[in-house]
């Protein structure tokens, strides 16, 4: 008795490997700049023990210069006051070439609540 043969062909294998190549090439680009926000929100939760908008700014640049923030400053902040507390709120965005036409957005925003 003849029993068929599975598996995966070398094409298909090729295709599996170049999905797989560009999920990571993507993935290791996305990354660094998660890493990036992490830092941020941190950042902004330490400058939100201020009580002034130009002392809560000085506080986040001064984080973001240890942390190595470079896609958001203190002037980006933006600062309000919810009762007797100070509320910092941010978003930016990252765009990253993926290949030839195409890129890709990534958006972020924040606070400190």
């Amino acid at each position: 008795m003849r029993h068929k043969q599975r598996g995966v062909t070398f094409f298909g294998l090729v295709f599996y490997g170049a999905v797989l190549g560009s999920l990571a090439l993507v993935g290791m680009q996305v990354f660094p700049t998660a890493v990036e926000y992490m830092s941020v929100v941190k950042a902004v939760k330490k400058a939100a023990d201020g009580s002034t908008v130009a002392e809560v700014r000085s506080i986040f640049d001064k984080a973001a210069q240890i942390d190595d923030i470079r896609s958001i400053s203190g002037a980006d902040l933006e600062v309000t006051k919810s009762g007797d507390k100070v509320v910092v709120n941010f978003a930016y965005q990252r765009e990253m070439h993926l290949a030839g036409p195409a890129y890709l957005l990534l958006k972020y925003q924040g606070s400190s609540r």
